[in-house]
């Protein structure tokens, strides 16, 4: 499996979340959009039943940890899972797969990784970055570490137990560690 990047740039991930869209349809847009602001583990954001939901936060077990992920929705998210609300009331899944043949006589099953995989690396090849599921993630560790400087921050939101993982993982590079230094002189 070949390593994802975060997406460093706004112009970027607005115009990740058009072409998903464009190509793929709403629901991939969704999930990228989703997957930005919930910073969930591609198993997990899948996952997600509208009855994990409680009002204005998402409450799940993640798969690969056993942590609680208790995580307060903010108002995009929110209106997305809304919206999606709306359009299928009858869904058991946030984003569930509804194309497969014989849906109708078999449980509802999320969307693929699979399929969520080829999409984000198809429109990766468009915008020149090495795009993959964790790459939702990614980012959102990368701009909440470049907004606040507070690694440990990310690290709690990430769910992560090592700084340098968390590093690594947001694809914080010791050139930008450097320039953080340079910046700010005390």
């Amino acid at each position: 499996m070949s390593e994802v990047e975060a997406v460093k740039e706004p112009d970027k991930i607005k115009l990740i979340s058009y072409l998903l869209k464009r190509h793929f349809g709403q629901q991939l847009a969704d999930i990228w959009e989703v997957g930005l602001n919930l910073a969930l583990r591609i198993s997990d954001l899948l996952n997600v039943r509208f009855t994990d939901i409680k009002g204005d936060r998402l409450v799940l077990r993640e798969g690969k940890t056993g942590k609680t992920a208790n995580i307060l929705l903010n108002a995009k998210t929110l209106s997305i899972i809304e919206r999606i609300r709306a359009q299928h009331p009858l869904h058991v899944y946030l984003f569930q797969s509804h194309r497969h043949p014989g849906a109708c006589n078999k449980p509802p099953k999320p969307l693929s990784r699979r399929y969520v995989t080829r999409a984000l690396a198809y429109v990766g090849e468009d915008v020149g970055l090495a795009l993959g599921t964790h790459s939702m993630r990614k980012t959102r560790g990368y701009h909440l570490y470049k907004g606040t400087k507070d690694l440990a921050r990310v690290m709690r939101m990430l769910r992560h137990s090592s700084e340098g993982v968390t590093l690594r993982y947001i694809g914080m590079t010791q050139d930008e560690i450097d320039k953080d230094f340079i910046e700010l002189e005390i």
